[in-house]
């Protein structure tokens, strides 16, 4: 197979890039064993490899790959993870000397999506980002093959046949597989398309893995999307409705979870999940503010919204943060982030998605971000029309409401901007001055 067989014993190896990096070593080997464990392997060593310079041949010097090679034998290991990207080169020198499975990063986290996807456009996705990555490493699979040179006009032998047959062979496969997901682009687009004939405004849960999106969603939704202490708990984007405090209604979209050094293939595998979030009215970044690293899990976050053409400057974009987890923080700490949450230009909102606290603020958020357009009418309506008046709680945010001696009640009422267009025609209809 071209896609090595896991055994449940696993080494997770980690080292230092040769350029400076916002997350520390320690808290990358903690990533990588949270990636392992992401698909149950049993994680029997976890350790960091100083690297000053990566070696072309086996990416680590010739003495870490022998002191390597040596803990592998000791402890039986069917499989090293190197937290780094490795080439197909360098894959295949270290397998020979050690004896054993080799698997990057990027393969670490393929493996992981290819575990997570449940519907078939997850699948496709998922399936052409492996195709991808396998593209590249074919030769592994056939160095046993003699690559001389053949007679009747061929420039290889047996061996480069193989090897070209195969590779045509996935191109087809990765075709056809992007036919398939153009097909699933424009499904989603008329979807988008009739959403914005309803319309409600689309509001999108970003973040990093395992920042406490699902739960979030959950918590506002009411939904039972899966919310697990793992990283990619998520990866198919589920929507709901949502009613707000002022009678708005939102479509929420919890999108998969991003994560620092995210292969550049899955981005562009998962482009048409997350061209949701391209198109949403408003995006809810979450971060875990109680992790020491929420700063530079931010930052990569960030960084992928700006690969997806979305503007992360906090000057009139479209970006709200929640600091989620702050049951997890101390009273002092706490006061801390309250006091700088205030002098942001955009005020991040602090919740609790497992505990429920800070909901109320959030949601009230969300309706202040999203009534920007919103319009105030001041009503008068007939106390006949009882029918309207439940009408217009329903669909509006009812500001102010006094009855009249003539039994009439004045309304001032908030017309969400989607919804102006067809509010004002009800209330002409129903013989209202607007």
């Amino acid at each position: 197979m071209l896609v090595p067989v896991w055994k449940r014993q696993v080494r997770v190896g980690e080292k230092t890039k040769p350029f400076p990096q916002i997350h520390t070593p320690e808290n990358r080997l903690a990533e990588a064993v949270g990636l392992a464990k992401a698909i149950d392997l049993d994680v029997i060593d976890a350790t960091i490899v100083p690297l000053s310079e990566p070696r072309p041949s086996t990416l680590l010097g010739s003495g870490k790959v022998d002191e390597v090679g040596q803990r592998v034998s000791e402890l039986d290991i069917g499989l090293v993870v190197i937290d780094h990207i490795v080439t197909p080169v360098q894959q295949r020198n270290l397998e020979k000397a050690w004896n054993t499975k080799v698997v990057d990063r990027t393969g670490l986290i393929l493996e992981i999506f290819g575990a997570r996807a449940r519907t078939r456009e997850g699948v496709l996705q998922v399936e052409l980002a492996h195709l991808t990555y396998q593209k590249g490493r074919l030769v592994r699979a056939w160095t046993h093959l003699e690559r001389q040179r053949g007679g009747g006009g061929f420039l290889g032998g047996p061996g480069e046949a193989q090897i070209e047959l195969d590779r045509r062979m996935l191109q087809d496969r990765i075709d056809a597989i992007k036919r398939d997901l153009k097909d699933v682009a424009k499904t989603r687009s008329l979807h988008r398309k009739g959403r914005r004939k309803v319309p409600y405004p689309i509001v999108a849960i970003v973040g990093y893995t395992n920042a406490g999106k699902s739960t979030l969603f959950n918590k506002i939704t009411g939904a039972g999307v899966v919310a697990m202490d793992q990283v990619f708990a998520t990866l198919d984007p589920t929507m709901r409705e949502v009613k707000l405090p002022s009678a708005r209604r939102i479509i929420l979209s919890d999108t998969v979870g991003f994560i620092s050094d995210l292969p550049t293939m899955l981005v562009a595998a998962f482009r048409a999940t997350l061209e949701e979030v391209v198109e949403a009215d408003l995006i809810l970044h979450v971060r875990d503010i109680a992790h020491e690293e929420t700063e530079a899990q931010a930052s990569d976050v960030e960084k992928v919204l700006g690969d997806l053409g979305i503007d992360t400057l906090p000057v009139d974009n479209h970006i709200l943060e929640v600091w989620n987890k702050i049951d997890l923080l101390s009273h002092e700490r706490r006061g801390e982030l309250q006091h700088e949450s205030r002098r942001n230009a955009r005020p991040p909102v602090l919740v609790s998605a497992a505990t429920g606290e800070g909901m109320a603020p959030l949601l009230d958020s969300l309706d202040a971000q999203l009534s920007t357009a919103d319009e105030v009418l001041d009503l008068i309506v007939p106390g006949s029309q009882g029918a309207l008046l439940n009408w217009l709680h329903e669909n509006c945010e009812v500001l102010a409401r006094e009855a009249r001696k003539d039994g009439s009640i004045e309304l001032r009422v908030r017309v969400p901007s989607e919804k102006k267009a067809s509010i004002i025609g009800q209330l002409r209809k129903a013989g209202l001055k607007v």
